[in-house]
């Protein structure tokens, strides 16, 4: 199993535990995270991602213990390993669209995917060479996963990738990250409130704030 989560629990200063259902998922397949505004679905995500330590439990990727490696040694291991796709896209505004997303590959210390051949999939390579801040919000969304997908991560997450999106761009989205996750082999795990991605990836679960 390449992911798997374990006992899984978490909490912020002051607030009450919450704890999360085990999830195990092979390369090439996708899962769906729902749960309600508050429920702690950004948190798992998080979690999943070693960008939070959990208070109990683990999360192996690829038989690696996320909790057992740190500081430099994690960001190294999560630019190889995992692409985030965030609820805003978090993208540097001085720089253009080829430039954010050849900082993925220098980060990462990896080759990683041809830039050109990826925004030419994401319909976005006429923008290359455009300053972010004359994006439309569905083409930054667009080079937002570009750039989690640059270096051919073996794990996507992606966080609420629908929320402000009507029914014919959620599709469009949910179908590019479906394409693009199998393309490189990666696991895919989507969250978010959106009942409706139910009908893209009707693998599962749901967290519920307790």
């Amino acid at each position: 199993m390449f992911l798997q989560s374990n006992s899984l629990q978490y909490a912020y200063s002051g607030q009450a535990l919450i704890t999360f259902p085990d999830i195990s998922l092979d390369s090439g397949h996708a899962l769906l995270v729902l749960g309600n505004s508050g429920s702690g679905k950004t948190t798992f995500l998080n979690l999943l991602a070693g960008l939070l330590q959990p208070k109990q439990g683990e999360v192996l990727l690829n038989g690696v213990k996320l909790s057992s490696i740190s500081g430099q040694e994690l960001d190294l291991f999560r630019g190889k390993n995992i692409g985030i796709v965030f609820q805003k896209p978090h993208l540097i505004a001085a720089l253009n669209v080829r430039q954010n997303l050849e900082l993925a590959h220098f980060f990462s210390k990896k080759k990683g995917q041809d830039i050109n051949s990826l925004l030419l999939d994401l319909g976005i390579s006429d923008k290359a060479n455009a300053s972010v801040l004359t994006l439309s919000e569905g083409e930054a969304q667009r080079v937002s996963i570009a750039r989690a997908l640059a270096n051919s991560p073996k794990l996507i997450l992606a966080d609420e990738p629908t929320s402000s999106l009507d029914d014919e761009n959620t599709e469009k989205v949910i179908r590019l990250l479906k394409t693009q996750a199998e393309k490189i082999g990666a696991a895919l795990i989507i969250v978010t409130h959106d009942q409706r991605v139910k009908n893209h990836i009707p693998n599962y679960i749901e967290v519920i704030a307790s």
